[in-house]
């Protein structure tokens, strides 16, 4: 479902992108090329700062946001997810917050207030808030980090995480194909 929101603003989704029908889509939003939303994503763009003003929530060309996945922005502020990233199920990504290219965020994980690098791998279960995670790191499965400080402890991306990235960026890009023939069927 495709709403405005209060202030009267619409998603501009690209025309290659896929949302699922059960998906809600409110307000400033941009949906790059070839992105996929899934079932029962919630993407919502519609808190003000005190000035009245809100910052869009883009989605980046090639990226997926999976089943269950929730998207919102305190205060108007900004939130971007970079190129071919993904964001699987059941996650929350609240802003301000910045996603960086070629990101995989695991499922049931949390972030709000943060930077994640490009290349970046939080794992699944995680919570990630009040810090700047840099390029090719690598957050293990129910890792909580609350500042910069904490990061000290944990260990760059491995090269089995990024296979697994990549198939999952591979398997929903042909999703958005798949889809995108059958949208004319329903």
């Amino acid at each position: 479902m495709i709403r405005k929101n209060p202030s009267g603003d619409l998603p501009f989704i690209h025309e290659s992108a896929y949302v699922d029908n059960t998906a809600i889509l409110c307000g400033k939003i941009v949906v790059e090329e070839n992105v996929f939303i899934g079932p029962y994503a919630v993407i919502r763009a519609d808190e003000v700062n005190e000035l009245g003003e809100m910052e869009a929530i883009i989605i980046g060309a090639n990226s997926n946001i999976q089943d269950g996945v929730v998207i919102h922005s305190k205060a108007g502020g900004l939130v971007k997810i970079g190129a071919n990233t993904s964001i699987a199920h059941r996650s929350i990504v609240h802003g301000p917050c910045i996603v960086g290219e070629n990101v995989f965020i695991g499922f049931n994980s949390v972030l709000f207030d943060c930077l994640v690098g490009n290349g970046s791998v939080v794992r699944h279960n995680s919570v990630v808030e009040h810090c700047e995670i840099p390029e090719n790191f690598h957050i293990p499965s129910t890792t909580n980090v609350h500042s910069n400080q904490e990061l000290s402890n944990i260990t760059q991306v491995s090269a089995q995480a990024s296979d697994f990235s990549e198939s999952v960026l591979k398997a929903n890009l042909e999703l958005v194909k798949g889809y995108k023939k059958l949208q004319n069927e329903f």
